[in-house]
């Protein structure tokens, strides 16, 4: 069946995080590139179907699992039919994908209200009953038996035995006792004990072996009773006219003026939760009873019994005592209660960015719970509504691989009882290293030649679920940020200077890339020349050697191979200005007043994107009162 449900309209970056209660259909509004979860199937819709969509619609959706985007692709709008909700294009079928762009092409005017993208997961299933549904390949762990001393454990005496135990119905009801046999015993004593309540049971009453189902001695250690199986539901004979279809837990001492410690109390918790739980009757509610006749209840009367009972709620008599029957309620509450306290206490293998984790696709949740572990069935692990695997409930953690896009991971904790509680998280599987879109490259830009030569470093870095971090690792250390795209300095001529830079995604993905310059500085001796030239010597120029010119019209190319270049010049108050033409083209008049004299000065660049030879012309415009110009040279990146 395929359905669909909604993300909220919004930000991008906020519709990708949003979680839908549904894990078909997903919608981001404009603009920007959004991660998703898993999609097949898109269409674009406003909320007015009669409002027309002035204008192109295009797309595009990057491939599950990859980082390979397709082509525009463009979407047709053929108006709207009757009965439509609302305005919608076309659907268009993009195959397994998990990130959209998408734009509108056309007239600048108002767009119909509600626009969004809707996205589709045809494999995907809305129903209530469905949407948490169970996995058949998700091997479940066994139902775990409460922890206790066995038969052979204890010595029971399989002699005296009078006959193969008999087996009843799913289990109703499960009546509390005591064994009325005092406490002043030790709990090394617990075994002994055991031993002789059957004997006093089989040859003193001449029932068929000891008559409880369970025994808990007053350190929380449990007791295997009646033989026949501890996940079987075997009849015994503990409660007169209420054996059928129940269990007894016996606590071995005498509860009338003192209660069970919190050990106990949890101890026959467990066994009463694990064999209600069993037939999936909740351990705090109740259930009517038909008497097989007791002395307080005929045969055929019906009884209104609570699941965890005391002895004497079905016959007359002072057992579980006083203290311990008004502990039942506590006892009762722990073990029909809802698993507590479950939490995660760190998702390893990803990376906490806002209110999302992040991760490169394989993760170990590690979670915790407040309920003993004697308590837990076992605990589940769930991806977007589906069940991925089953853990025993002793467990704590979990490999689980994610494929790319957003998800919602959960762990259920399952109760003996039944009970279910969950903690979730939402996390985006990004296994894509981020990208250098542009650069790293180098430009020559203006400033001071004195020993150094002044670079601007360029680079665009991207990733579409964000990046965490951009550094520059070479020639120094510096974190440059996520939202820099460039960073002033400088390098030493004639020296081949790397720059390598690292940029890394929320995920923990990283790319790196390097770029190699070096600055060499032409003189002014090696340029063709036209016109009034003379040359100047001083140590402040470049080489100690300088052009300098006042006739109009006078000119100085250089011609070099590189990727960036800049014009060297002195600049005072009676400096004029110079026309400069690149590979024929003009650029543009630099003017080389200034009110304080200076020397070894780039005072213009150009930079190209590829290498290749080109030539840089430079004409004296004969500016009056300040004809004067000093060329020191050209510097250029190779």
């Amino acid at each position: 069946m395929t359905v669909a449900t909604s993300l909220p309209s919004g930000p991008p970056a906020a519709a990708a995080a949003a979680a839908a209660p549904d894990p078909a259909l997903q919608t981001i509004s404009f603009p920007g590139a959004v991660a998703t979860r898993p999609f097949s199937l898109l269409g674009i819709t406003w909320d007015d179907p009669t409002a027309p969509l002035d204008g192109t619609v295009r797309v595009r959706t990057r491939k599950i699992g990859t980082a390979t985007w397709t082509p525009w692709q463009t979407l047709e709008a053929d108006g709207a039919a009757t009965g439509d909700r609302r305005g919608a294009t076309d659907p268009l079928w993009v195959g397994a994908s998990d990130a959209i762009e998408a734009r509108i092409d056309g007239p600048r005017r108002a767009l119909p209200a509600g626009l969004r993208v809707d996205l589709i997961n045809p494999d995907a299933e809305m129903t209530p009953t469905s949407r948490m549904s169970r996995t058949e390949s998700v091997a479940m762990p066994a139902r775990p038996v409460p922890r206790m001393i066995t038969r052979a454990g204890w010595g029971a005496n399989e002699a005296i035995v009078r006959k193969a135990p008999e087996y009843t119905g799913p289990i109703q009801v499960v009546f509390v006792h005591h064994t009325a046999t005092g406490n002043g015993y030790s709990c090394a004593d617990s075994a002994a004990l055991v031993r002789g309540i059957q004997a006093y049971q089989v040859r003193t009453k001449g029932w068929d072996d000891i008559g409880y189902n369970f025994l808990v001695d007053k350190c929380g250690a449990i007791f295997e009773g009646r033989g026949g199986g501890v996940g079987r539901n075997v009849l015994g004979a503990h409660t007169l006219g209420f054996n059928a279809d129940a269990s007894a837990i016996a606590v071995i001492g005498t509860f009338d003026a003192v209660g069970v410690s919190p050990t106990v109390r949890n101890a026959i918790a467990t066994v009463a939760a694990y064999k209600l739980g069993a037939a999936g009757n909740p351990p705090n509610g109740k259930v009517v009873y038909t008497s097989g006749g007791s002395n307080l209840y005929p045969v055929g009367a019906r009884a209104t019994l609570f699941r965890i009972s005391g002895h004497r709620d079905a016959g007359r008599t002072d057992c579980p005592g006083d203290s311990l029957y008004r502990q039942l309620p506590q006892i009762r509450a722990i073990a029909g209660a809802a698993p507590i306290g479950l939490r995660f206490l760190r998702m390893s293998g990803a990376i906490k960015r806002g209110p999302l984790l992040y991760t490169r696709g394989l993760i170990n949740p590690l979670w915790n719970v407040t309920t003993p572990s004697a308590l837990i069935a076992r605990f589940e692990v769930w991806v977007d509504g589906r069940l991925t695997l089953a853990a025993p409930g002793s467990h704590r953690t979990a490999a689980l691989r994610l494929t790319p896009g957003g998800h919602l991971v959960g762990v259920r904790a399952v109760h003996l009882s039944g009970r279910t509680t969950m903690t979730t998280a939402k996390i985006v599987s990004d296994p894509n290293a981020p990208v250098f879109t542009a650069g790293p490259d180098v430009a020559l830009r203006p400033g001071s030649l004195n020993g150094t030569v002044p670079i601007r470093l360029g680079w665009t870095a991207t990733d579409v679920n964000g990046l965490s971090a951009v550094s520059l690792l070479r020639p120094t250390a510096v974190d440059l940020g996520i939202t820099t795209r460039s960073r002033n300095g400088t390098i030493k001529p004639a020296v081949p200077t790397t720059f390598a830079l690292r940029a890394a995604d929320r995920a923990g993905n990283q790319v790196s890339a390097s770029v190699t310059r070096t600055p060499v500085v032409l003189s002014e001796a090696v340029t063709r020349r036209t016109g009034i030239w003379r040359t100047l010597r001083d140590p402040r120029y470049l080489g100690g050697v300088a052009l300098g010119a006042t006739a109009a019209g006078s000119t100085a190319t250089w011609t070099f191979t590189g990727r960036s270049a800049a014009l060297a010049a002195g600049r005072g108050a009676l400096s004029g200005r110079v026309h400069v033409w690149v590979d024929g083209d003009d650029a543009g008049v630099v003017d080389l007043g200034n009110p304080r004299t200076i020397y070894r000065q780039a005072v213009w660049s150009r930079y190209w994107s590829g290498g290749g030879e080109h030539t840089v012309r430079v004409r004296v415009e004969g500016t009056a009162g300040r004809p004067g110009v000093i060329l020191d040279g050209l510097v250029y990146l190779k």
